[in-house]
């Protein structure tokens, strides 16, 4: 019984999630903010968080100023796949509202890291079980098939298992970057970055609200972040969320 209560706080049918949505898209209309952030973060603690919720959470934090949840929740929704044009010219008007401009040469990523932030991840895994399946389906079907009536079914088979293996690669290298790149955006208004991982340890730079960055490691309390240009620091990481 304990499970199934528990269960059911977690849980939204479809037409109740689409009902929430559909409450707090008209509350945001209304510029009734606060009413519509708590209805897609309620989605998203009943983990009805699609690119659509985070959007539109993102979109509605960005009127309420608070920057760097906006583009948190802007950057998740573009990982799931959201790469809506309105959700690019949302990210770009935080972007240019961030007080933070990153001086020095940018660190230019890898270009593995670079192909999986151009691919989405679902389509990819799409891609290779759906060409994976398809390639064995057609092998087994050609099992049973009589001579003379087997070319088609080997000629497309031999095509989906060729789609497989490249498909099969980029989502390897989506498992990778996801385990080993771990990139955050700042949360606080003002975030000191020191030397040592310590309260007393001297200060290097500051960043501020909305400021992409990436997450090395971790030690205590702290985390050792790097900015776009190479920048390294150590900080509180109750001030940044990782994407």
């Amino acid at each position: 019984m304990l499970v199934a209560t528990l269960l059911g706080q977690g849980y939204y049918t479809p037409e109740e999630a689409q009902d929430l949505f559909s409450k707090a898209n008209e509350a945001y209309t209304r510029e009734d903010f606060a009413t519509a952030r708590d209805g897609y973060e309620k989605l998203l603690a009943h983990g009805q968080g699609g690119p659509d919720v985070l959007y539109n959470l993102g979109t509605t934090y960005l009127a309420q100023g608070e920057l760097g949840r906006a583009v948190l929740s802007l950057e998740r929704a573009w990982e799931l796949g959201g790469r809506a044009p309105d959700l690019e010219a949302n990210l770009a008007l935080a972007r240019a509202q961030q007080k933070d401009k990153v001086e020095g040469a940018v660190v230019e990523e890898d270009f593995v890291t670079r192909l999986v932030k151009a691919t989405p991840g679902g389509m990819v895994a799409g891609v290779f079980l759906g060409s994976w399946v398809a390639g064995f389906g057609l092998l087994l079907l050609f099992r049973f098939l009589k001579p003379g009536r087997r070319s088609w079914a080997a000629v497309l088979a031999a095509l989906a298992l060729l789609v497989a293996l490249p498909s099969g690669a980029l989502l390897a290298a989506h498992v990778w970057v996801a385990r080993t790149v771990h990139e955050a955006v700042v949360l606080s208004k003002t975030l000191v970055a020191r030397e040592f991982p310590k309260g007393d340890a001297k200060a290097l730079f500051e960043v501020h609200e909305g400021l992409k960055i990436r997450l090395l490691e971790e030690a205590g309390r702290y985390v050792r972040i790097r900015l776009p240009n190479g920048l390294e620091g150590w900080t509180e990481r109750e001030g940044v969320a990782e994407i």
